[in-house]
């Protein structure tokens, strides 16, 4: 009588198939791409993530370096589908279907924020906006044609960029953040035909508080204060927060920091954060014992977290030892505030302390010889369809983290893309997520890059809503240069004559890469690009 396998024994068999099946290793000597898949043993609607096309936007025999800069779509031709506009240096229109060049704009000035597009001045024409190295903001129309370039600040770098209606008259205003030093005037003000807007740049000459340079996306611009008009807000290379109106002009911060200050209410600028909202109050810290967080890299965001109408200001801090010389960082964090500056806590939840770090979260390198930074961009998404939104940020911990309002990490949270095994370092880029098969819990997708030196790639993830893997597909190889990856939040959209998604990913060396995501045509987006659309404005 034949006898039958245990059904665990089956499964592992099973499970064996699929491994086989997934492909073969990458192999140091002959250069020859890992293609392995990891597979969830769980049926889902949606399949395995299908190349494309990749090297959109790339020379004949080399590709610009892609940075922090998340690529946008829109159809900017009038035909029946979408374009890819990305931004390494040179500005590139790929035609979405195929990868090919539609049009370029040379430039020898890297782009680090998200290209934005918008339209500008509610004509029904869309325009294209950059920002770059050498100080400079650039309009495109939808042809490539410069309609005009402003140099902010006089020197530094355009890495903060958002556009937004900031008086909600039907016109959109370009807000830009200065990469360099200085104590003042870290943010300008554009109109659509790029004039500065009166009472900018800000934080004004002379004016009261503390700040320093923007070296990421570090401007949102939303309503905080329930009126129509918009407020930007700016962190800045110090543990103080600029906040300020639509004419410059700083917000106040609540009187309960006010102490014994003669000259009456503080500014956002005047109160400092700390890891203890006990310090906050007292105004200093003791060193060495009490902590607090660094800004220099911080991309705010502006969100209702808990869905009572009223939003939020979500930053994500590196909290330093301010004892040490120099000072060392110890982990990242996301801060809740309100609109008076005072910390958050309501709907059951507080978050007047922030969460206690998990172990492992200090630092794996913050020496960008050695691997490009990682840039802890906030997302905001209810991932689990309860009502309140989940706070995701990658961090130099090489971990993607995901924070319930409760202040834990659910299910399989934080996901490691960092492995000892390796043997050298990746870090995650802020993520994308979507109900990919619309069934109520969201899925995470993003992407890693690899150490330099190391001619390794980096890797597309998909996870789902409790940080569980579902794929893991291999990243081109670099088409130049000795590591690649991507560091730019990807895109989500439908950019072909399908039904279904595609990723589009700047990679740091195999220029624009495009994959498909098969059974996806009903996917709900929550958050489909970097800094949550193509304005950049960090706010919903």
């Amino acid at each position: 009588m034949r006898r039958q396998l245990p059904l665990f024994v089956c499964l592992i068999l099973i499970a064996g198939i699929f491994a086989l099946l997934a492909g073969a290793r990458f192999s140091a000597a002959s250069q020859v791409l890992d293609k392995t898949v990891y597979l969830p043993l769980v049926a889902r609607g949606f399949g395995v993530p299908v190349l494309k096309w990749q090297r959109g936007g790339c020379y004949s025999s080399w590709c610009e370096t892609g940075w922090y800069s998340s690529p946008a779509v829109a159809n900017i031709d009038g035909d029946t589908q979408l374009e890819v506009l990305a931004g390494m240096y040179d500005l590139v229109a790929l035609d979405g279907e195929t990868g090919a060049l539609q049009w370029r704009v040379e430039n020898g000035s890297r782009g680090w924020p998200g290209v934005a597009v918008g339209d500008l001045t509610g004509n029904g024409s869309l325009e294209i906006i950059v920002g770059r190295s050498g100080d400079q903001v650039t309009v495109y129309n939808t042809a490539g044609a410069a309609l005009w370039t402003r140099n902010p600040f006089g020197g530094g770098e355009v890495r903060s960029l958002a556009v937004a209606d900031l008086d909600n008259n039907g016109s959109y205003e370009i807000i830009v953040g200065r990469a360099s030093g200085g104590s003042t005037r870290q943010i300008n003000v554009f109109d659509a035909s790029g004039n500065v807007r009166p009472g900018w740049p800000a934080r004004r000459d002379g004016e009261v508080g503390y700040g320093w340079g923007m070296y990421n996306q570090n401007i949102a611009a939303g309503n905080i204060t329930g009126d129509a008009r918009l407020e930007v807000i700016g962190p800045t290379d110090t543990h103080y927060i600029t906040a300020l109106d639509l004419d410059g002009n700083q917000l106040p911060a609540n009187a309960i920091y006010n102490g014994f200050n003669p000259l009456g209410p503080k500014v956002w600028s005047q109160v400092g954060v700390h890891v203890s909202h006990t310090v906050d109050l007292r105004g200093y810290a003791n060193c060495g014992v009490e902590h607090r967080p660094n800004f220099a890299d911080t991309a705010p965001f502006i969100a209702d977290v808990d869905g009572d109408g009223t939003r939020e200001v979500i930053e994500v801090g590196n909290v330093y030892n301010c004892g040490t010389d120099p000072y060392t960082s110890l982990y990242q964090m996301p801060f809740i505030f309100n609109a008076d500056r005072s910390r958050w806590s309501a709907s059951g939840f507080d978050w007047t302390a922030i969460p206690n770090p998990s172990a492992g979260s200090a630092p794996l390198s913050e020496d960008y010889n050695l691997i490009e930074t990682a840039v802890p961009n906030p997302v905001l998404a209810d991932l689990d369809s309860n009502g309140f939104q989940e706070i995701l940020f990658p961090s130099y911990d090489g971990r993607l983290h995901a924070y319930w309002l409760d202040k834990t990490e659910h299910g399989s949270w934080p996901f490691e893309v960092y492995s000892p095994a390796e043997g050298f370092i990746r870090f995650a880029s802020e993520p994308a997520v979507a109900d990919l098969d619309n069934d109520g819990k969201s899925e995470v997708i993003f992407a890693s890059w690899a150490q330099k030196g190391t001619n390794q790639y980096g890797k597309l993830y998909i996870v789902d809503y409790l940080g569980n893997l579902l794929f893991e597909v291999a990243l081109p190889l670099a088409f130049s240069g000795d590591w690649n990856g991507a560091m730019a939040a990807p895109t989500l959209a439908n950019i072909d004559a399908d039904a279904d998604l595609e990723v589009v990913l700047v990679t740091a060396h195999s220029g624009v890469v495009v994959y498909d995501l098969p059974g996806t045509a009903g996917a709900r987006l929550l958050w489909a690009t970097g800094r949550g659309s193509f304005t950049r404005s960090g706010s919903k």
